[in-house]
Formats: structure tokens, sequence, C-alpha cells
């Protein structure tokens, strides 16, 4: 079962923090069909959190039809959004994970990681280019 983590830096609004954290999942197989999402006042209750605020993310999510709710049972993944590449992930996030403790070694920040990932990611891939054949 996921579970959420808030951001009170980010300027992304908390439901959408919410409907990003289950997209992750969906993409990296964390999450399946099938599996249910924590209930609502569980979620509200550990975060702190408005069930209100929860609810939006669960609808939102449930309008993309990722998800569905049950009455009186619960919210359930409907639809996965695990590409292909799904089995070579395991793999890559080893190598991720090693990189990430060079990193460390090296002193960057969890800040300094983010940043240097998203410009690097911007500055080579983008959805339109085909990918580059690693050398």
């Amino acid at each position: 079962m996921i579970e959420f983590v808030l951001d009170s830096r980010s300027k992304v609004n908390t439901y959408m923090q919410l409907v990003q954290q289950v997209k992750q999942a969906l993409r990296v197989g964390l999450l399946t069909p099938g599996d249910q999402l924590p209930k609502v006042r569980d979620v509200a209750q550990s975060l702190a959190i408005n069930p209100n605020t929860v609810l939006k993310a669960y609808r939102e999510l449930e309008i993309e039809g990722l998800v569905g709710g049950r009455p009186g049972v619960g919210t359930f993944v409907q639809r996965t959004l695990a590409g292909a590449s799904l089995p070579n992930q395991a793999e890559l996030r080893d190598d991720l994970v090693a990189w990430l403790h060079r990193a460390q070694a090296a002193g960057l920040t969890a800040e300094d990681v983010i940043a240097l990932v998203e410009t690097t990611l911007r500055a080579t891939l983008t959805d339109d280019a085909p990918q580059k054949e690693p050398a």
C-alpha cells in the first residue's frame, strides 16, 4: 500500500502532491490494478490535512480513470501507468541508488540532486525527440 508524504516547501497543491504520488507508484509498479488506496480518513489523519483534500485527489484520479470508488469499501486502482519498460526498472533503480550514494558522498543535498536531475532531464530528453542510443 502507498504511504503518502507531503513536501510543505513545494509550490504544488497538497491534493496534486497526492495525485502525483499515486501516478508515480503506478508508473513504477508499486500499485497495480486491484490494489486499494488508503482510506481517506487515514490519509487525512496521518498527514494532518482536511479529508476533503484527499477526496479531491481521489476524485481527480477517478476522473482520469486510474481508480474507482466502491461505496463503503474504499478506492481501488483500476489501471496502471507502467509501460513496457517496467521489467527494466529494477536494474535501473539499483544503478540510481548507487549513483545517489555517490552524490551524497560528494556532498550534494536532496535539492542539489533534484536540480541536477531536472536540468539534465530537460537538456537530454524531450517527449517529441527520438531517444539516443547509449554509447
